[in-house]
C-alpha cells in the first residue's frame, strides 16, 4: 500500500498527500488501494537530462514531441500519412499480416504491422475476431479501463495569484508558476473521499487537481500577458450514476467546482478565464481513442503489469497474429512519456523482419 510506504518515510500529511497523486493519477484508484505504491514507482522511475525522477514541459507543446519523432522518422526514409483512418488488418492465407486497408479504401502491403493503438482497438476493432484464440479476446474485452480523469484546458488573461504565494508586481512569472501544483492536497484522506464518490458515480466534490501553466516557460504558447493552464483532475466517473450522460450541463456542473476549488486558493482566478475546454473519460476515448479515457490504455494494476500486458503469453510485443506487434502503452512497460514500449516492440520487429 503506497500509504505505508509514506508514512514510513514522511511524517508531514500535505507532503505525503502531494506524493501521493503520482500514486492514482490516471488510476480510478486511492492511495489505500493495493498496488498504488507501483503507480508511484513507475512515475519516478527513470531521469531526465541526468536528473532522476525528473519531469519536463516539452517546448511547443506535447506535439512538438510527435513532431521531433516524426522527423526523425522521415529522415530516414519514413512516410507518415496522417489523418488516414485504418481499417482493418490485412491478412495472408496462414493468418499473418500483410499490411492494412485504409478507410479510403487504400491498401497499404507490409511484412510487418505496428500498432500504437490500444490493445481494444488492436484486437477488438482492427482484426478478425475468427483470427484471434477466444480466450485472448476475452481477456482484452475484461481488461480495466476505467478511468477517472477529467483534463480541462484553460485560457486565462493573467497569471493566477495564491494566497500562499502572490504575484510580483510586475506580473512575471515565480518559481513555483514552473512547476506542477498539486490542489486539495492537504491530506491523503482526501484523496480517499474524492475516489470515493468517483466510485459511487458522482465526481468528486473536492477533486484532486494537479495545476501546470506550460505558458509560464514557453511564453510562445499564449498572446503577451495571457497564459495558458492545463488542469489535470480526478475523479470523475466515466459513467455517471443513475446513468446520466456526460452532457454540457454535466460537464459545465463539474468544472465550475474545480474552479471554484481554484478561486480558493487563487481569488480572481475564476475572472481571468477568457475560455475553457473539457474533456471527460468519454470525451478522451472519442477524440484520442483512449479506452474508457485511460491515460495508460488499461489500468496499471498488478494484474494487468509485467507478464501480463496486455495479456498473458502476448506480453511480449508480438501477437496472436504473425507479424502484428503492439507498441503503445498497452504493452509493457505501460504509459508515459517515455517511448519504452515503441523501443523494445521495434527491437522485437527488427529481429523478426531479419528472418523473413
Amino acid at each position: 500500500l503506497l500509504g505505508q510506504i509514506l508514512d514510513h518515510w514522511f511524517e508531514s500529511e500535505p507532503l505525503k498527500a502531494t506524493l501521493a497523486t503520482d500514486a492514482v493519477i490516471g488510476a480510478m484508484a486511492s492511495p489505500h488501494t493495493p498496488g498504488s505504491g507501483y503507480v508511484l514507482l513507475h512515475h519516478v522511475m527513470g531521469e531526465l537530462e541526468g536528473r532522476r525522477g525528473a519531469w519536463g514541459y516539452v517546448a511547443g507543446g506535447m506535439g512538438a514531441l510527435s513532431q521531433a519523432i516524426a522527423q526523425a522518422a522521415t529522415a530516414q526514409g519514413a512516410h507518415i500519412f496522417a489523418e488516414k483512418a485504418v481499417c482493418h488488418v490485412l491478412l495472408g492465407r496462414d493468418g499473418e499480416a500483410q499490411g492494412v486497408a485504409l478507410q479510403d479504401g487504400t491498401e497499404v502491403r507490409s511484412k510487418l504491422v505496428l500498432s500504437n493503438a490500444s490493445p481494444q482497438i488492436t484486437f477488438l476493432e482492427l482484426t478478425p475476431q475468427e483470427q484471434l484464440p477466444k480466450d485472448f479476446v476475452q481477456r482484452i474485452q475484461q481488461a480495466d479501463t476505467r478511468s477517472p480523469v477529467t483534463k480541462i484546458n484553460v485560457a486565462v488573461d493573467r497569471l493566477p495569484s495564491f494566497l500562499a504565494a502572490p504575484n510580483a508586481r510586475d506580473g512575471q512569472p515565480l518559481p513555483h508558476h514552473q512547476c506542477s501544483i498539486h490542489l486539495n492536497c492537504e491530506g491523503t484522506q482526501l484523496l480517499h473521499q474524492a475516489f470515493t464518490e468517483a466510485a459511487h458515480g458522482h465526481p468528486s466534490s473536492r477533486p484532486m487537481i494537479e495545476l501546470c501553466i506550460p505558458s509560464a516557460l514557453d511564453p510562445g504558447l499564449a498572446p503577451p500577458g495571457c497564459h495558458v493552464v492545463s488542469l489535470f483532475t480526478q475523479y470523475t466517473p466515466s459513467m455517471l450514476a443513475g446513468g446520466q450522460s456526460w452532457d454540457e450541463q454535466a460537464r459545465n456542473a463539474y468544472a465550475d467546482t474545480v474552479f471554484d476549488c481554484i478561486e480558493d486558493y487563487a481569488p480572481g482566478f475564476k475572472a481571468s478565464v477568457i475560455g475553457r475546454d473539457i474533456l471527460t473519460p468519454p470525451d478522451l476515448e472519442r477524440i484520442f481513442g483512449l479506452p474508457g479515457g485511460n491515460i495508460f490504455h488499461g489500468g496499471m494494476s498488478l494484474d494487468q503489469l509485467y507478464f501480463a500486458r496486455p495479456a498473458p503469453f502476448y506480453s511480449g510485443y508480438r501477437s496472436p497474429i504473425p507479424g502484428l506487434y503492439l507498441c503503445g502503452s498497452g504493452a509493457h512497460p505501460g504509459g508515459g512519456v517515455m517511448g519504452a514500449a515503441g523501443r523494445n516492440a521495434a527491437q522485437v520487429a527488427i529481429k523478426d523482419f531479419r528472418h523473413l
